[in-house]
């Protein structure tokens, strides 16, 4: 599915305490997620987000990570073990056909895509594919990087996303982003 893959080198920067100066995930997050949900994580990279996914869903809860990449999967689990928070993170290694989420339809509480969308070139697969796992009441949190997605390109993916299973419910301020909060039709 990639157009263009962040390489890992650049997972070590994303994943720095740093960022939380301007992108809090626990801010972000909170307002959507609860214990004992179930949540995908779509493009975990090492974890910035899954982590504090973890703790929210807490020890009932599931955080389910799927990346392309094995070595991000690989430090997102050896993260949060140290965290430990080892036995609520779930990793799954997608491909370009497919996030291979069998399993896990109609069960999924909420979604995330942060700063992912854009790196995929069959985004209309992807909407459906995450829209599968969703139950009736899913949520899905789609985030852009403004430095790599304009305005009108944002457009076109909510568009997609609503010809494919969703429908768009609330557009959150996330520092240096474009967001958009769907949820199923």
């Amino acid at each position: 599915m990639p157009e263009y893959v962040c390489p890992v080198w650049l997972g070590y920067f994303l994943a720095s305490p740093f960022r939380r100066l301007f992108q809090n995930p626990w801010k972000i997050l909170e307002p959507y997620v609860q214990k004992d949900m179930k949540v995908l994580d779509v493009g975990p990279g090492m974890g910035f987000f899954s982590l504090p996914l973890a703790q929210l869903v807490g020890p009932k809860g599931k955080v389910i990570g799927v990346d392309l990449q094995e070595k991000m999967l690989q430090s997102l689990e050896r993260r949060a073990r140290k965290a430990g928070l080892g036995d609520r993170i779930e990793t799954r290694l997608c491909h370009q056909g497919s996030l291979n989420l069998n399993g896990l339809e109609g069960v999924v509480d909420f979604g995330l895509a942060f700063a992912v969308v854009h790196e995929v070139p069959d985004k209309e697969r992807l909407f459906s594919e995450i829209s599968r796992t969703l139950k009736a009441t899913g949520r899905l949190l789609v985030v852009e990087p403004k430095m790599h997605v304009s305005r009108a390109v944002f457009g076109a993916t909510v568009f997609i996303a609503e010809q494919n299973g969703f429908q768009a419910v609330a557009t959150p301020q996330v520092s240096l982003s474009l967001a958009v909060l769907l949820s199923k039709k």
